[in-house]
């Protein structure tokens, strides 16, 4: 291999006019191409059994994602005033372009079951605005005497009323986002306040915060690595050379991402970060070594220094380039697509930053001629000095170790998975903060469907004694469950129809007990009202019924919390010959992290075997493949163990962890141990290769270490949460992982004298 690169370097102009080509290719391609992939269904792998079945009930029920307006006067909403903007902004919202008119909810648009002398009547709670207050009276009385609309689209409180606009798939986008808080925005005024939440309208908000913090982040990573970059090369040309390197790499990457068709998601933001602090070690090992090379042998030719340069260091670059993208390849064990597209395209950029270091670093050399040093001075006895140190106190490495980790198996227990969307944004963001009002105010804006299917028995879901356990389920969920805010059913209108029926005493707020009463009630409803309504909670033949679970909380625990109540009644279901299913984005969401846990644990275990087995094959030695992998399965367990002690959950950023983690960390044992084999064939003893090693590597390594710490440590200034939590614990893993070379790893290898054996034999 490194005869094909010293022939590549005697055309080195050739070699640099393909590789801006190539460049200036792909940077148009991501110019035309590049879209942000803001549907939060295409994050998750729709094939899943799960989401097949999900998309079924949507169907079947209608089941739509809404956008919540909730209109706020604090003085009550029961004015002309207020109620006019509900009317107004509910009949806007029925004729925009994106939303039905039947799939706008509100209080202008509610029925109101009432019963008549001739039976029961389906009404309107206002069609004109009251204008007295005898009338606003009125309508205050008629709300609150009616549990399907009081405290779901009218606050207990009587301050806040809702509109709830349910869109179709594929109708939401950027502009229409826009539009919706430009309509909202239209009608606050001194009295009233309009706020805006609902899934759309996250995905919308995420889609405005994610390239705005990519575009953040690079400039300071940037500055960041090049005044480190500066301190270990010394030279300005140098830094930005290889400075120049990964940001050629980053295009290609992205330039791949948008001529295959794959968009950027929320989590492909952080791959310039990524791409930016790999990249830039190739480089750094390959001027460290030329470095080295021009100081002893300060008459060698820019063709003699840059020849001994690739044969020194073409092998580690690619070992360590191969092992960093084999952790983020395997995470395209992942049925999660972002995560494994990040996998893949990361894996891609490492590779791109090492060959173009290999070529494109050594051609502008060949091109512009070798950097200047200074001549070699007498060696630091500092790094012999500490190697000694570590070794002689060998069993301080070993004891910490084991210590450390029984300490984060025990952090491991404590770590949870988060399928919310929200815990994305700060807690004091506007989108949070409108969601927790709402959820202060109403029943909550997570939805989680629970779907009770009699297969094919009809009319089981007219039978009282189902209908009793449905509403007993109902009542247990909200007692038992405080994120519950309610639950809406058939039910719930069977509970109203008797209740009006019998002049609204509430001892008849219950559920009837006669079938064909059950069956009349429904035939007055369908009669009266408008039948589409019931299209959500029940199929036509009754064979099929859907409960929506109203949270106020979309993270894991809310959502489990309620399944397991949920799934305590199975029994009594089954034995009435009915199976429960869940469907809905709150649903769709818990096994959407189920996922991500899933694929994490299968990645970090392929991941840490192939490394392992691809090291022990290439230094022909399973020991030494077992060792190096001591590091790096040290620091996937501390990772795990901090986020756990710290409540830092797992989700679809942090999952990244342990295969970055390995990845990244790999590096600096495989550095290590190439330098460390090479001078055991001229050391007399393991101690004196080992201080060798340290006094050749221990600097570059230790610049690579503070390179990618402080890389990620960049991740601080992310205006998602997720992503400082990731950028704090990979900083932090770096750091394990570069101790865990210099100390545990370096133990290991002296105490196993495992280049030493074979030679002292013969």
């Amino acid at each position: 291999m490194e005869k094909g690169l010293i022939k590549l370097l005697k055309m080195p102009w050739l070699v640099l006019g393909i590789c801006f080509a190539l460049t200036l290719v792909l940077f148009l391609q991501m110019k035309e191409k590049s879209r942000l992939e803001t549907d939060l269904d295409k994050y998750m792998p729709q094939e899943h059994p799960a989401f097949v079945y999900s998309a079924m009930a949507e169907e079947w029920f209608s089941i739509k994602d809404g956008i919540i307006f909730a209109i706020e006067n604090k003085n009550g909403i029961y004015n002309a005033e207020t109620l006019d903007t509900l009317k107004q902004l509910t009949k806007r919202l029925q004729k925009l372009q994106q939303i039905n008119k039947s799939d706008v909810n509100s209080l202008y648009t509610a029925d109101n079951i009432v019963g008549t002398e001739e039976g029961l009547d389906v009404k309107a709670f206002f069609t004109r605005v009251p204008k007295t207050q005898e009338a606003l009276d009125e309508l205050q009385k008629t709300v609150r005497s009616n549990e399907m609309v009081y405290g779901r689209l009218v606050s207990e409180s009587e301050t806040v009323t809702l509109v709830v606009a349910e869109l179709e798939d594929g109708v939401f986008s950027q502009e229409f986002y826009n539009e919706i808080l430009a309509i909202a925005a239209s009608y606050q005024t001194e009295n009233i306040k309009v706020y805006v939440v609902g899934r759309p309208i996250v995905e919308g908000t995420l889609a405005l915060l994610a390239p705005a913090d990519m575009k953040k982040m690079i400039p300071i990573v940037l500055l960041v690595l090049i005044f480190v970059l500066f301190l270990a090369l010394r030279k300005i040309k140098n830094t930005l050379l290889v400075m120049l390197v990964v940001l050629i790499s980053t295009i290609w990457t992205f330039g791949l991402m948008a001529a295959t068709g794959i968009p950027i998601y929320a989590v492909s933001t952080m791959l310039p970060v990524m791409l930016i602090v790999t990249g830039v070690a190739y480089g750094m090992y390959l001027y460290s070594d030329l470095e080295a090379y021009i100081r002893n042998n300060p008459t060698a030719t820019k063709l003699e220094a840059v020849s001994n340069m690739l044969k020194a260091m073409s092998i580690p670059v690619i070992i360590t380039a191969v092992t960093t993208s084999i952790g983020f390849l395997s995470l395209l064990t992942s049925q999660v697509a972002p995560v494994k597209y990040f996998g893949l395209f990361a894996g891609f950029g490492v590779l791109t930053s090492m060959t173009l270091s290999l070529i494109f670093i050594p051609a502008v050399i060949m091109a512009f001629g070798l950097p200047k040093f200074k001549p070699a001075q007498e060696k630091s006895q500092l790094a012999y000095r500490i190697t000694a140190t570590i070794i002689q106190n060998k069993y301080v490495s070993i004891i910490g170790t084991v210590v450390v980790i029984l300490l984060m198996i025990l952090g491991t227990q404590k770590l949870w998975i988060n399928s919310s969307f929200l815990d994305k944004f700060e807690k004091d963001s506007d989108i949070v903060l409108t969601d927790k009002f709402i959820n202060a105010h109403f029943g909550g804006t997570t939805a989680l469907n629970l779907i009770l299917d009699a297969d094919g028995k009809l009319n089981t879901f007219k039978q009282p004694e189902v209908l009793e356990l449905i509403d007993k389920m109902q009542a247990t969920l909200e007692l038992e469950v405080p994120e519950v805010g309610t639950s809406f059913a058939l039910t719930n209108f069977l509970k109203r129809m008797n209740k009006v029926m019998h002049e609204d005493k509430e001892a008849f707020d219950i559920i009837p007990d006669n079938q064909n009463l059950i069956a009349q009630y429904l035939l007055l409803y369908e009669m009266s009202g408008d039948p589409k309504n019931l299209v959500k909670a029940v199929n036509y033949d009754y064979s099929r019924l859907n409960v929506t679970i109203q949270l106020k909380s979309d993270n894991s625990k809310t959502i489990n919390s309620a399944i397991a109540v949920v799934q305590s009644f199975a029994p009594d279901f089954k034995k009435l010959g009915i199976s429960i299913n869940f469907a809905g984005s709150g649903y769709k969401g818990l096994i959407f992290s189920d996922l991500i846990l899933n694929g994490q644990i299968w990645s970090l275990i392929l991941c840490i075997l192939i490394v392992i087995i691809l090291l022990a094959f290439m230094f022909k030695n399973i020991s030494i493949g077992l060792i190096s992998g001591v590091p790096i399965l040290i620091t996937a367990l501390i990772g795990f163990g901090i986020m756990g002690f710290l409540n830092i959950p797992l989700n679809a950023t942090t999952a990244l962890l342990s295969s970055i983690a390995v990845g990244i960390g790999i590096n600096f044992a495989v550095h290590f141990i190439y330098q460390y084999k090479g001078y055991a064939l001229i050391s007399s003893n393991s101690l004196e290769a080992a201080q060798k090693t340290m006094a050749h590597s221990g600097r570059s390594i230790s610049f690579n270490a503070i390179v990618v710490i402080l890389g990620f440590l960049v991740l601080l200034f992310s205006v998602f949460p997720p992503n400082r939590e990731l950028g704090f614990i990979i900083s932090l893993n770096m750091f394990t992982s570069f101790v865990g070379t210099l100390t545990i790893m370096l133990v290991l290898i002296n105490k196993s004298n495992v280049y030493f054996k074979n030679r002292d034999k013969k």
